[in-house]
């Protein structure tokens, strides 16, 4: 049998064509709907298009020099790769640039403004309702390894939304979303993306496909197995919070809290980045932080319980906690 002239000459990334000398590229191909699968396909016969093999020309080994992007090695991670995940199989190394020098992921979302995270919430809870709580990592802006929770969290409080923090340096146990992670950049490509918009505009399309299309279940599509999760039927809107919510519940969560700190030589301590006075005969000593949700103050303690100091909580207030200035930047 004669060999396809197209399957000589497929980049990675991109599917073969037996049918004719051409190339598609994966995102193109998931994304028209008489694609890969149909309706009434189940995801045991889906089979993801097969990609054609590198030709013995171009090297897989790292270039000596990479400009743009880092060359990605195969995975040795533990975990296997869900034979039943789309993608599985893909090879995803190459030694061709990641990204275009016009778009850099790693520049654009190294550091995302708290406020546009936020926005980015409220985004979501308007189309899908509030979760009873959200699944986040320990660093900021969504936590802080075990001390106070940060200006974003105690926003989401006083929406009634709780959070719950992975344990550091397990992604096993949010292997779900980990895994969510990897589909995504299958599915969208971003290697190919010349800007964070296209590869947010290709998200887009691509999730609206793996929830609403995809026979992932049964052959149903995880809208139609669930579709109770459309919404949570908890109501989000910025005129609803302004009206509900609640400091009051911000302030029985900090109840719960008490984090060690230790007295300077000046004899204070910091909360939120914001010096407080305990005096200088506990210098050096270790001490504890707790708020009185009554009285809206700090505590601070000894390691015997004994109360050495109080302190306003000025910092716990209805327009700090809005404003997301609780934390003091220095």
């Amino acid at each position: 049998m004669k060999r396809c002239a197209c399957a000589a000459t497929t980049p990675p990334g991109v599917l073969a064509s037996s049918a004719s000398a051409c190339t598609v590229p994966i995102h193109e191909a998931f994304s028209r709907r008489s694609g890969p699968f149909n309706a009434g396909s189940s995801e045991r016969d889906f089979r993801p298009p097969r990609v054609a093999a590198a030709p013995a020309s171009i090297s897989t080994a790292p270039p000596s020099r990479t400009r743009f992007g880092k060359w990605t090695p195969p995975s040795a991670s533990p975990w296997p790769t869900d034979p039943k995940s789309v993608g599985y199989g893909w090879w995803t190394s190459a030694a061709a640039r990641c990204f275009t020098p016009r778009f850099s992921p790693l520049a654009c979302w190294a550091s995302v403004p708290v406020a546009e995270v936020r926005t980015a919430l409220q985004q979501a809870f308007r189309r899908w309702g509030r979760p009873l709580r959200l699944r986040v990592d320990n660093g900021v802006p969504w936590g802080s390894s075990g001390d106070l929770p940060p200006d974003l969290a105690l926003w989401l409080l006083g929406l009634d939304v709780e959070t719950s923090p992975n344990p550091p340096r397990r992604p096993q146990d949010n292997g779900v979303v980990e895994r969510s992670q990897g589909t995504g950049k299958r599915w969208a490509e971003p290697g190919t993306c010349a800007s964070a918009a296209e590869l947010q505009t290709r998200l887009e399309e691509m999730d609206l496909i793996q929830r609403e299309e995809y026979p992932s279940l049964q052959g149903r599509s995880r809208l139609e197995a669930y579709p109770d999760l459309k919404h949570s039927g908890r109501v989000y809107s910025r005129k609803w919070e302004r009206t509900h919510w609640c400091l009051e519940l911000v302030l029985a969560h900090l109840a719960g809290y008490a984090v060690p700190r230790k007295v300077d030589k000046s004899g204070t301590v910091s909360v939120y980045n914001r010096n407080h006075y305990v005096g200088k005969l506990h210098a050096g000593r270790l001490v504890y932080v707790m708020l009185d949700p009554q009285r809206i103050e700090w505590l601070f303690t000894d390691d015997q319980g004994r109360q050495l100091r109080t302190q306003p909580a000025e910092q716990i207030s209805r327009k700090r906690i809005e404003t997301l200035t609780v934390t003091h930047r220095r």
